[in-house]
């Protein structure tokens, strides 16, 4: 079981940049393949990031790569979105998932998701 709560998230203008965090509990959480995903108004939810357990794996969706950066803290139970350059299109709300098998960025591996946080990106 692993219980997730996001941070970091509010409203930069064009070119700005926001850190969003995402704290977990549960020991399966230095196990798990942890990714960022989003989800704009009238839209499908999509991938923006993912890390494998250790952090030696990376992907990174087509429109964010360049930009955002994937990271965790398997000490602090922790995995960060560091994100630079922002542009409008990337309003949404940003949520972190676990998942317990491999590495995936398949939507239906992941089984723990937390409540979301709000980024607004100003024009």
């Amino acid at each position: 079981q692993v219980q997730l709560v996001e941070s970091g998230g509010g409203l930069v203008q064009a070119g700005g940049s926001l850190r969003l965090s995402c704290a977990a509990s549960g020991r399966s959480f230095r196990t798990s393949t942890m990714a960022w995903f989003r989800q704009a108004p009238g839209k499908e939810r999509d991938v923006v990031a993912t890390i494998g357990w250790s952090g030696g794996s990376t992907y990174y969706a087509d429109s964010v790569k360049g930009r955002f950066t994937i990271s965790r803290d398997n000490a602090k139970n922790t995995v960060y979105l560091q994100m630079n350059t922002l542009k409008p299109e990337d309003t949404a709300v940003y949520c972190c998932a676990a998942s317990p098998t491999g590495f995936t960025r398949t939507e239906g591996s992941y089984v723990y998701w937390g409540q979301g946080t709000q980024v607004t990106v100003s024009s």
